[in-house]
């Protein structure tokens, strides 16, 4: 399983050990193609769905509606808060993640429910 965004403040323990802080992660400038990349990570696959939302781990007090609801291509996973931090603060992502969104034309694969469900039960004894 590979988490894009795998940092300290968004993950539990028990997914292993994270890249570090999202602050060490922040941006100065949005990649070339940020709002494609968004749009990706906004149309993944919901595998573990959370009501309400998740604080700003920044500090902006603001909030992400389903920010701790988990969501995936069939390769990577994500927070579904990942795309404010990409937005808000010019997050770096793994370039292996990156890669695989660009090489699909920012469009997340068609659901393979079998696949997505083997993801899900993982997630779900890890949380």
């Amino acid at each position: 399983m590979k988490i894009a965004g795998f940092f300290q403040e968004l993950w539990p323990e028990s997914f292993g050990e994270p890249v570090g802080s999202v602050r060490e992660y922040v941006g100065t400038t949005p990649y070339p193609d940020d709002k494609e990349v968004t749009a990706y990570l906004l149309a993944g696959h919901e595998l573990f769905s959370v009501m309400g939302s998740s604080a700003d781990v920044m500090g902006s007090e603001k909030t992400i509606l389903g920010g701790d609801s988990i969501f995936s291509d069939g390769e990577w996973i994500w927070r579904g808060d990942l795309w404010f931090y990409l937005h808000t603060y010019h997050v770096r992502l793994p370039a292996e993640f990156l890669a695989h969104a660009r090489n699909n034309n920012y469009l997340v694969p068609a659901e393979d429910e079998a696949e997505l469900t083997t993801l899900a039960m993982s997630i779900q004894k890890k949380l």
